[in-house]
């Protein structure tokens, strides 16, 4: 080990440390930076020189080789380099995908979760890492999907909960909300053990391969907080120790003790200058180094937040990201709220450019389909693409971001088997995770062997899939202002189509027990079961996989232009009943090939009549989710439906008018 002293007569310009060492080896090497300066907390200063610190603009960094390797527990963590290898060969016909948002089915997925199970019968090496992901994307292309949001990919510390004796310290952080740099990928998602270089290597690789298969690759990234925790029990690696007073919002009216809208102990100061600089350049990095598509920003409310913590309405970081020249192919995709109260789904400020996480439309469809009174017309307005939120200026449709499952929370498949959370195992006495899930258990609390509840959670399940995928008319639905129960479409209100994400999983029924905060746990709770997969390929993800890729198929559910007002028909004179849990509606192709689509959330049947089919166009069923696979869905469509059809309880139907 080598240390230098920097001389700020010498290494300082300005607010800038830096320094130029000559004849250093060019890769295998750590370094670090200790700081020192004043020591008054109440000021927000955390300087302690004892600590070897990570450069925040590190491009990579190394700690323990491999995931969870309680060995090396208590690993330190350190910048490195590699200017010894040549650089990555992207291919001589590479190309980016480039799918235009409206276009977009998104998979939110787990790296390491994807395949670390044994039954992905890749070699021990391989599971869990970026190359493991890659002997994967024939599954991706089977299912439809067209674009991969990884959750956390930046460099972080699975054990950072077993640090001390605490009520968490059994739990391993796979899901990586906890990020140490800012620039460097995951080193342990590296094929095995291979370290630091291996894993941007493996990275890239991986996104070539995805691309190669018309996927592209969002990243789900943390610029909220970081890993150091906060005052009570920090892990200083990096900022606290460089600049705690820049990087992380403090109150100096409280003896600086660390702002906390995040429920992890710190705030990072996003719109500071120099934090903004820094996340502006580690977004930069991601899209030159590493040809990512786009982002997601996890508790991105924190991002609209002034150095005090107080919102803004106009914040410097969202508008300097929209407005960026090399982020502007980029897909930009808002978690619109935080844990300080923060809540602005449908106010984000967005330039424009930004989409959203459409939380009220999880709430909604999850309420209508389990039954709840009076969700109608909210069900309606959701999967019309939720213009009482979107229809601003020039936001479109597909700025809303619709999902009905996402990483916290409960999968698809506990969404109907619970009503209630089950986070005994995370260690922290149930008190983490939502209580509003909105969920039903189909009448047995958990998992059961009675064959008709299986079959109606199966079935709203597949409900929840077909509600999810044909979102995307985005009328503003205003009730009963006309004479006869027609809703009023102003034609100045319809939108563009939404953007579906579904979860890693879902497509096989993937459950977690009843955990809607699986975070600490690198077992079969999180990691994908692809026996569970084999086993339902006829049915379950057959399904899944049919309903995703007829919607990509179908011109009507992705507009080009605005829509009319006779682009839909909704065939409903009962709004305003808060027991009317039946909605049915007609969407209209230029060339006649419209699709009738019913949702029945009631417990009995609905005998409905069905509007005469264009001319020379007959009325084919393609989904009845009542059925059993494979007449659940058929792609050519059943002929033979007459005038009337029987809906079933928690069923839905959706008719192609074909010639």
């Amino acid at each position: 080990m080598i240390e230098f002293s920097l001389d700020p007569h010498v290494n300082k310009t300005g607010d800038i440390w830096h320094i130029c060492i000559e004849d250093f080896p060019r890769s295998n090497v750590l370094y670090g930076y200790r700081m020192d300066g004043p020591k008054d907390w109440d000021k927000g200063h955390r300087f302690d020189s004892n600590n070897v610190l990570i450069d925040p603009y590190a491009k990579l960094v190394e700690g323990r080789r491999n995931f969870g390797d309680s060995n090396h527990k208590l690993s330190k963590f350190l910048g490195t380099y590699d200017f010894d290898s040549l650089p990555f060969d992207w291919g001589d016909n590479y190309t980016l995908p480039n799918l235009p948002e409206r276009d977009l089915v998104i998979y939110e997925m787990n790296v390491r979760a994807f395949t670390a199970d044994e039954s992905s019968c890749l070699d021990s090496n391989l599971r869990g890492s970026y190359a493991g992901l890659i002997e994967k994307i024939p599954h991706l292309q089977e299912l439809g999907i067209n674009a991969v949001e990884l959750l956390p990919v930046f460099e972080f510390d699975e054990f950072e909960f077993q640090r001390r004796p605490n009520p968490r310290d059994h739990m391993i952080n796979t899901w990586g909300y906890s990020t140490i740099n800012f620039f460097a990928p995951m080193s342990r998602y590296a094929s095995g053990g291979g370290g630091a270089v291996s894993a941007s290597w493996e990275f890239k690789e991986m996104v070539k391969a995805l691309h190669g298969s018309g996927i592209e690759v969002i990243l789900d990234v943390v610029y909220n907080h970081t890993n150091e925790a906060d005052d009570k029990h920090p892990y200083t690696t990096s900022f606290r120790g460089i600049d705690n007073k820049v990087y992380y919002m403090v109150d100096l009216n409280n003896e600086g003790q660390l702002l906390n809208f995040t429920g992890c102990g710190n705030t990072l100061n996003c719109n500071h200058p120099v934090v903004m600089e820094l996340i502006l350049d580690s977004l930069r990095h991601w899209v030159v180094e590493y040809h990512i598509d786009g982002f997601r920003f996890d508790l991105a409310g924190v991002l609209c937040r002034g150095t005090d913590g107080s919102p803004l309405n106009a914040p410097p970081l969202i508008r300097a990201i929209a407005k960026d020249a090399i982020l502007s192919r980029c897909k930009i995709i808002a978690e619109p709220w935080d844990c300080g109260g923060l809540y602005i789904v449908g106010s984000f400020p967005n330039w424009d450019r930004w989409a959203e996480w459409n939380g009220k439309y999880r709430d909604d469809l999850r309420r209508f389909i389990k039954g709840d009174p009076g969700m109608k017309g909210a069900f309606a307005t959701r999967i019309a693409g939720s213009a009482d939120l979107y229809k601003i200026n020039k936001r479109k449709p597909y700025h809303s971001v619709n999902f009905v499952i996402a990483h916290d929370g409960f999968a698809l498949h506990d969404l109907v088997s619970y009503n209630f959370k089950h986070n005994e195992a995370n260690g922290e006495g149930g008190n983490d995770g939502s209580n509003d899930n909105f969920s039903w258990n189909c009448g047995f609390e958990g998992e059961t062997d009675d064959a008709d509840i299986k079959a109606l959670r199966f079935q709203q399940m597949k409900n929840f899939h077909l509600a999810l995928m044909i979102s995307q008319i985005s009328i503003r639905l205003t009730v009963n202002k006309r004479p006869g129960g027609v809703p009023d479409l102003s034609p100045s209100t319809p939108r563009l189509s939404g953007t579906p994400m579904m979860l890693m999983g879902d497509e096989y029924g993937h459950t977690r027990y009843g955990n809607n905060n699986s975070y600490g746990h690198d077992t079969a709770i999180n990691n994908f079961q692809w026996q569970q997969l084999d086993a339902r390929k006829s049915d379950h993800f057959r399904f899944f996989s049919e309903v995703i890729n007829y919607r990509r198929m179908h011109q009507v559910f992705r507009h080009e232009n605005f829509l009319s007002k006779g682009d839909v028909t909704w065939h409903e004179d009962n709004w305003e009943n808060p027991d009317s849990k039946f909605l049915a509606f007609t969407l209209h192709d230029n060339s006649g090939g419209d699709i009738y689509l019913a949702f029945n959330a009631h417990d009995f049947f609905v005998k409905v009549s069905v509007p005469p089919p264009p001319p020379k166009r007959r009325w084919f069923r393609v989904v009845d989710t009542n059925l059993p696979s494979p007449d659940d869905f058929v792609c050519e469509g059943v002929p033979g439906i007459g005038r009337t059809y029987n809906v079933a309880p928690y069923s839905s139907i959706l008719l192609d008018a074909k010639q």
